[in-house]
């Protein structure tokens, strides 16, 4: 997969301390770092800032990756997810400090963050942060609009900062290359010799300030699929775009709680509890693959639940079924939202 990639021009290769129980990095040396010269590839490495409890580890962990990638510099190095209360920690290590020490020093060659979180947080760091070369976010046509993702208002705001986006989950782990019956017939009926995923990867790939879309392909049809329309790419045309808005209303046809957004629920919320975004996020993740383990939205759940009440901390008092316009069952619904990112707890 490697050697094909390779061979049809393309030259990016992303890796992290978590990737594959551990292994992504040394894989990384033995496919890729040991069989091809330096200057013919790219390579991103990521701080695991959640790992670290002291300072001085920044060095230890740095040091670590080089020596697991086998390589002298990084094209590109993160911190690996700067969501929730990442940040502070971020501020106390000075990780930011040292990755410009990095850069300086011929180490890393540009410096980012990625983040799964909301476009005010993402505002926040690149006004505190204007050093940073990129930042890398979540964006597909599923979550453009999606509150509770914000994939348009990240990438916005990014551009505001002038900062070049890299795209991370544009397929959504696989969850838009399979679509509801309706949704994936719209597709096929515009364009039958296009896989499905195709689309996602090209509305990522359209978008003006988007410097890189990462796709994870874990198998050699995948690969051979993704090159085949990337290698002379071709954005969506204007009657594509409007056919992807018609895709993703027969996808939310399917949503399971019809909540508007409104907010009248957490005026009198005691517990202060994020109703709609939890809503929002539960509905996400109710249309992803059952198959998969972890999801973006159980880390944005996380996040969030560091500045509101969980979803368990419900005590049913009733104060958000009597604001909601839509009648809701809230308490019921956030025993669901309970279960699906608490585990019921």
């Amino acid at each position: 997969m490697v050697d094909h990639f390779v061979a049809k021009g393309f030259q990016y290769f992303d890796t992290a301390w978590f990737y594959h129980n551990g292994k992504s990095e040394t894989a990384i040396k033995e496919c890729l770092v040991d069989r091809y010269s330096r200057s013919s590839f790219l390579l991103t490495d990521k701080m695991p800032l959640i790992l670290i409890r002291q300072e001085e580890e920044l060095e230890e962990y740095f040091e670590t990756q080089r020596s697991r990638c086998g390589v002298d510099y990084f094209d590109y190095y993160l911190i690996h997810d700067m969501g929730g209360d990442r940040r502070q920690k971020a501020e106390k290590l000075h990780v930011f400090d040292f990755m410009k020490q990095k850069k300086a020093a011929g180490l890393v060659k540009q410096i980012g963050f990625f983040l799964h979180d909301t476009a005010d947080v993402l505002d926040e760091l690149l006004t505190q942060h204007p050093e940073v070369d990129f930042v890398q976010i979540q964006l597909n046509y599923l979550d453009w609009e999606n509150e509770a993702i914000q994939s348009w208002k990240c990438y916005e705001t990014a551009g505001r900062h002038g900062k070049p986006v890299i795209v991370m989950e544009p397929v959504k782990g696989g969850t838009l290359s399979r679509l509801p019956a309706k949704a994936e017939t719209l597709l096929r009926s515009c364009n039958p010799h296009m896989s499905i995923a195709s689309w996602a990867i090209r509305f990522a790939a359209g978008k003006e300030n988007v410097m890189m879309v990462l796709s994870g392909m874990s198998s050699m049809e995948q690969l051979i699929d993704n090159t085949s329309y990337m290698e002379d790419f071709v954005p969506l045309t204007e009657k594509e775009s409007a056919l992807i808005g018609q895709v993703v209303d027969a996808i939310n046809d399917s949503i399971v709680i019809p909540c508007t957004g409104c907010s009248y629920c957490t005026l009198h919320c005691p517990k202060n509890i994020a109703i709609p975004k939890y809503f929002s996020l539960y509905n996400t993740d109710m249309q992803e693959l059952s198959t998969k383990a972890w999801t973006a939205q159980l880390m944005l759940y996380g996040h969030l639940s560091e500045q509101y009440g969980k979803a368990s901390a419900c005590i049913e008092c009733g104060q958000c079924e009597k604001m909601c316009p839509q009648h809701l069952p809230g308490t019921k619904w956030l025993k669901e939202v309970a279960k699906q990112f608490e585990g019921g707890h």
